[in-house]
């Protein structure tokens, strides 16, 4: 009996829609990674690009547990010397939101193109307004 492999063409992706509200922005950014990859599907594969579209809707509404909020801060740096910025995730849930869900979702997928690639079918939406009905997105729910 081989392994079954399979091929880029081969991949029939689907659109789900996750909703955060009242849940921890952690848990669905896990579940999220899980579909941007593919490995809920029986059909995985490492090496090929094999998930879904996934698009969150009211990351607003997503907690925080603990004192994350409070003590939790997102940091970059600019490339210039001396340029660490840092915002606290008190300030970026009130404002950006949907930054903070992309940054979760992002340190969950690998740092390769593959992971680069699932970004990109990424939908993330404060509230619950969306423009791909379209699609015909299915509710995925955890």
């Amino acid at each position: 009996m081989s392994t079954f492999m399979a091929k880029p063409e081969e991949v029939n992706r689907k659109w789900y829609v996750l909703d955060a509200s009242g849940k921890p922005l952690g848990r669905v950014a896990a579940k999220a990674a899980i579909l941007l990859r593919g490995k809920h599907k029986p059909t995985y594969t490492p090496h090929v690009d094999c998930g879904d579209h996934v698009i969150i809707i009211n990351c607003a509404e997503a907690v925080l547990t603990g004192k994350k909020l409070e003590n939790k801060k997102f940091y970059w740096h600019t490339g210039w010397i001396g340029g660490l910025k840092s915002e606290s995730y008190k300030d970026m849930m009130a404002n950006k939101a949907d930054k903070a869900m992309s940054i979760a979702v992002n340190g969950m997928l690998p740092n390769n193109t593959l992971g680069r690639a699932a970004l990109t079918r990424l939908r993330v939406y404060k509230d619950a307004n969306h423009k791909h009905e379209a699609q015909k997105p299915e509710v995925c729910e955890f």
